[in-house]
């Protein structure tokens, strides 16, 4: 039976490996968990889930596993015995609440009419008095009013069930979401070349120990200049237009970005860069900077991110005089590929939905010249951006 949950799991995109899949068994063996469907569900999630960007994906898969048996009587001899079941439910429940129970036959009589209303059942069912379903009076299903019923998924409204299962509670920690300055700073982390070119000091323990060693035994303190983050990184941020509902996660890489490296620069465009690009957006007509100087000023290993939806009319990116703010003497796709040829590592993070990026024609023109190293603004499309941006020359 588990065999199969395995399969779903990694089916899900979870990296769980036969080592893992095993070391749950052997929890069950041991009885860590013993007839307790949330205590299974950690487990099982704590020995399977390395990273807990997987969670989501691990819920889904746990969910439509357990969904997908066709019998109760799987779960009730590996989880629930019988025998444990009338303890459990003698010590636990109240009179009143035992009497409920009683009032449709008893415990047994619930299961047993539960799988054999799964059984009969061929469609969802909403409302009523009998089928498992939501908004009804049956005792099985979601949302009803029966007062010593069995829930079936999705979230009680009454607090009447005498079972419930909560799905997916980790959602927001799915790499391919949005999330904020803190993971992306994480992402960022990696694009690190540490050298000792401070003005801080720090205690250099291996430093003070062989001084002193060679030193007869007499103390002597040794200080190395602290270490920085040596890498030069230049962004572009596109502004205006149909990124304004991006602001939000462009805020926060530009943040991170700030926070993390000391020798950032950063420069703003409309749609696509042109011959000139700008630092102040309240500014902008009147203090332009010529792209061709930055490419002038900056050799050739700073790392370039180039952030936009690059969406736009296509003659905006063929054409001269294609700009829509100003006329533009070479179009934008040569100052694409200007940059493209001068600096070795250029990447491009694009916050429209990947799976929206083959609706538009510009952003597959775009990623073509970018050597198809154009990845999404999410939390993995930006390790994927620095992964690349890390590789050496």
């Amino acid at each position: 039976m588990l065999v199969n949950l395995f399969n779903t799991v990694k089916s899900y995109g979870v990296p769980v490996t036969l080592r893992e899949f095993l070391d749950l068994l052997n929890g069950l063996d041991q009885k860590l968990v013993f007839a307790d469907w949330n205590k299974f569900y950690f487990l099982a999630r704590t020995l399977l889930v390395k990273d807990e960007k997987y969670f989501d994906k691990f819920d889904r898969a746990f969910d439509i596993y357990f969904r997908g048996i066709k019998s109760m009587d799987d779960i009730l001899k590996m989880l629930i015995p019988d025998d444990w079941v009338r303890q459990k439910f003698e010590k636990e429940l109240s009179k009143e609440d035992l009497e409920k129970i009683n009032s449709l036959g008893g415990l047994d009589k619930l299961l047993e009419e539960f799988k054999k209303r799964l059984e009969e059942q061929e469609k969802a069912h909403h409302g009523g008095n009998k089928w498992i379903g939501t908004a009804g009076t049956s005792p099985f299903g979601n949302a009803g009013q029966h007062p010593n019923g069995m829930r079936v998924g999705g979230k009680s409204n009454k607090g009447m069930a005498a079972k419930v299962w909560e799905e997916r509670q980790f959602q927001n920690l799915d790499d391919s979401l949005q999330l904020g300055t803190r993971n992306i700073k994480i992402a960022l982390r990696k694009l690190r070349k540490m050298t000792r070119t401070s003005d801080r000091w720090e205690f250099n323990l291996d430093g003070t120990i062989k001084s002193t060693a060679k030193n007869a035994g007499y103390l002597e303190i040794e200080y190395l200049r602290e270490k920085l983050n040596d890498i030069n990184l230049i962004v572009f941020f596109d502004v205006g237009g149909s990124m304004d509902p991006f602001v939000k996660v462009c805020e926060e890489l530009f943040s991170a970005a700030k926070s993390e490296f000391k020798n950032l620069e950063y420069y703003y465009f409309h749609n696509c860069i042109y011959e000139s690009v700008w630092k102040d957006n309240f500014r902008r007509n009147e203090n332009r900077i010529p792209t061709q100087s930055i490419l002038n000023k900056f050799s050739k290993n700073h790392k370039i991110l180039i952030v936009g939806d690059a969406s736009m009319a296509p003659y905006e990116l063929t054409n001269s005089g294609g700009s829509i703010e100003h006329w533009n003497d070479e179009s934008g796709e040569k100052w694409l590929k200007k940059i493209q040829s001068h600096f070795y590592k250029t990447a491009w993070l694009n916050p429209v939905h990947q799976d929206h990026w083959d609706y538009t024609s510009t952003i597959r023109m775009i990623s073509g010249l970018m050597d198809q190293k154009m990845f999404p603004l999410t939390i993995g499309g930006i390790s994927e951006a620095v992964g690349f941006l890390s590789k050496r020359n």
